[in-house]
C-alpha cells in the first residue's frame, strides 16, 4: 500500500484555499499514539468569515443548473474511485478504524455521491387541483423546490468520510453551500474531501471546512443569522443544545442510540451469528446503529451465546493499518476508560462478561459480551459506543419488545423471526425509526431514509429525504380571471 503523505499542517479550508488557522493543534493517532498533524482552528473571526464566504457561495451554486451541479459531484465520485486506498489510509490513521472497514467507508462515500449526484437532477415538484374548491376555480397552481441558503454542518469521528458525505452531498445536490464543522479527532478525512471537489470543479466558497471545539466554531455557526440550516450529528446533549439556540433555522438532528435485536425462538442460530459479530464489533462498536442489546427467545439462547462467543474470541485485534485486523483502538484513552467503567458496574451488578472486558497489551479493548444485564445499568441504558454488547434472555417477542421500547433511543431495531404475526406486530409497535425484519439493526445503505424518535433525533436523512430537508417548498398560483 501506497503511504499517504499528510503535511505537518493541515490549515482552514475557506473559499477554495487553505486558510491559516487562529492557532494550531496537534492530531494523533489513537492506536499508536504518533502524532500525523497539526491542525488549524478556528476561532469566531475564522468562523465568521467562512459563513459569509458561504453566502456569496449561496449565490453563484444555487443559480447554477442541476445538470452542472450533478455533474460535478459525478467529478468526485471519478476522483475518489482512483484513490480508494489512498482515502482509506486517511481514514484509518486519524480514526484507528480497521483497514478494511476503512476502504468499506470509502465505497459507501462514492455511493453517496453517485445518489446525491442522480437526486440533483429529480428536484421537484408538483401540480395542484384548485378547482377542487370553489374558491380555487379558474387558477391553476405547482410548487417548486428552492434551496434554503447556508448549510451548517458538524459531523462525528466515526465515519469521517461518509458522514460528511450525508451532509455535503444533498447541499450541493440541492443548490446550498455548506459550512462545515469536522469532528476535532478526525478533521483530515473532511479537507481530503473539500480539496477534491476544488478539483472536481465546485465554485469556490461553495464549501468551507473550518476545525475548532464546539464551544467556539460550533456555537458561532449555530447562533449565526446567516446559516439557515443546521445538520448535527452527534450525542443527544449536544443535539438538544443546538435546537435549544437554532432558533428558526431548521434543524437535522441524527443522535444517539442503544440498538436492539429480537431472536424468536425460531431463528436459525448457524445462519445470523456472523451477522450480530458484524453489527457488535465493526468499527470497534462506535456506530450510531452498533448492535448494543441482543434479547434472545430461551429456546435459542444458550446456543446464541455460545456460538457468538466463539466466534468474537477469534477476532483479530491490533493494528488497523493491517488488513486482517478486526477491532483495533477507540478514539481516545477517555472512551476506552469509560467503557471499561460500564464494563465493570454490570459485573459488581450481577452480570457475567462472557469474553473480553479487558484491554490487550496495546491498549486495545477486546471485543466483549456481557449476559444478565439489568435493564437500568449503563451498559443497556446508555450508548456505549465501543465493542460490547449484552445477550439476555426473554421468554417471547412480546417481552423483547417491551425491553427494546424501554429506552430514551429510537434508532433502529431488529427482529428474526418466521412468524408474520410477529414480524408485523414488531414493526407496527416498536419505538425506533426503522425495523429490520431478519436482520441486525445495523443495516444501513446511504439511500434510504435514516433517522429516529425520542433521544434518538428529528428529521431523516438518506440523500432524497435530505435534499427535501434542505430546501424550501414555494407555492405558485396563476390566476386565469375566468
Amino acid at each position: 500500500m501506497t503511504k499517504v503523505k499528510i503535511s505537518v499542517k493541515k490549515h482552514l479550508f475557506i473559499n477554495g484555499g487553505d486558510v491559516e488557522g487562529a492557532e494550531y493543534a496537534p492530531l494523533f493517532s489513537p492506536y499508536s499514539g504518533e502524532e500525523i498533524a497539526q491542525v488549524a482552528l478556528a476561532d469566531e473571526t475564522l468562523t465568521k468569515d467562512a459563513i459569509k464566504v458561504a453566502v456569496s457561495g449561496f449565490q453563484v451554486i444555487s443559480k447554477m443548473p442541476a445538470y452542472k451541479r450533478a455533474a460535478i459531484l459525478e467529478n468526485v465520485v471519478k476522483l475518489l474511485e482512483e484513490r480508494i486506498d489512498e482515502a482509506a489510509e486517511v481514514i484509518s490513521k486519524e480514526s484507528a478504524k480497521p483497514i478494511a472497514f476503512a476502504k468499506g467507508e470509502v465505497l459507501r462515500t462514492v455511493e453517496t455521491y453517485k445518489f446525491a449526484a442522480e437526486e440533483a437532477k429529480r428536484i421537484h415538484g408538483e401540480t395542484i387541483p384548485f378547482d377542487a374548491s370553489p374558491g380555487g376555480v379558474g387558477r391553476i397552481g405547482y410548487t417548486v423546490r428552492k434551496p434554503i441558503g447556508v448549510i451548517g454542518a458538524i459531523t462525528p469521528f466515526n465515519f469521517p468520510m461518509n458522514l460528511v458525505a450525508h451532509k455535503v452531498g444533498p447541499a450541493i445536490a440541492s443548490g446550498n453551500s455548506i459550512v462545515l464543522k469536522p469532528a476535532s479527532r478526525t478533521p483530515l478525512s473532511a479537507l481530503y474531501i473539500a480539496e477534491l471537489f476544488k478539483e472536481a470543479g465546485l465554485p469556490d466558497g461553495v464549501l468551507n471546512v473550518v476545525m475548532g471545539s464546539g464551544a467556539v466554531v460550533g456555537e458561532a455557526i449555530i447562533r449565526d443569522e446567516r446559516v439557515a440550516m443546521i445538520t448535527f450529528t452527534g450525542s443527544p446533549a449536544v443535539g438538544i443544545s443546538i435546537r435549544s439556540k437554532a432558533g428558526l433555522k431548521r434543524t437535522t438532528l441524527e443522535l444517539g442510540s442503544n440498538a436492539a435485536v429480537i431472536l424468536d425462538k425460531d431463528t436459525n442460530v448457524d445462519q445470523v451469528v456472523d451477522r450480530h459479530i458484524t453489527g457488535a464489533f465493526s468499527n470497534q462498536g462506535q456506530v450510531c446503529i452498533s448492535l448494543q442489546r441482543v434479547y434472545a427467545h430461551e429456546e435459542v439462547y444458550d446456543e446464541f451465546v455460545e456460538k457468538f462467543t466463539v466466534e468474537a474470541k477469534q477476532l483479530k485485534i491490533g493494528d488497523p493499518l493491517d488488513s486482517n485486523t478486526y477491532i483495533s483502538a477507540l478514539i481516545s484513552e477517555r472512551e476506552t476508560e469509560r467503557a471499561l467503567g460500564w464494563i465493570e458496574e454490570a459485573k459488581q451488578n450481577g452480570a457475567e462478561v462472557l469474553t473480553g472486558g479487558k484491554l490487550t497489551d496495546d491498549g486495545v479493548l477486546e471485543p466483549t459480551i456481557i449476559t444478565n444485564v439489568d435493564p437500568k445499568l449503563k451498559v443497556s441504558c446508555q450508548e456505549v459506543f465501543a465493542p460490547v454488547v449484552i445477550v439476555n434472555k426473554v421468554k417471547s417477542v412480546e417481552e423483547a419488545i417491551e425491553y427494546v421500547n424501554d429506552s430514551r433511543y429510537g434508532l433502529q431495531a431488529g427482529v428474526y423471526t418466521k412468524n408474520v404475526d410477529k414480524a408485523l406486530l414488531a414493526s407496527e409497535v416498536l419505538e425506533v425509526g426503522a425495523v429490520m425484519i431478519n436482520d441486525i439493526p445495523t443495516f444501513r445503505v446511504d439511500h434510504m431514509p435514516y433517522g429516529g424518535v425520542k433521544e434518538s433525533g428529528t428529521g431523516r436523512e438518506g440523500i432524497k429525504y435530505a435534499v427535501e430537508e434542505m430546501t424550501e417548498l414555494k407555492l405558485v398560483v396563476w390566476n386565469r380571471g375566468e
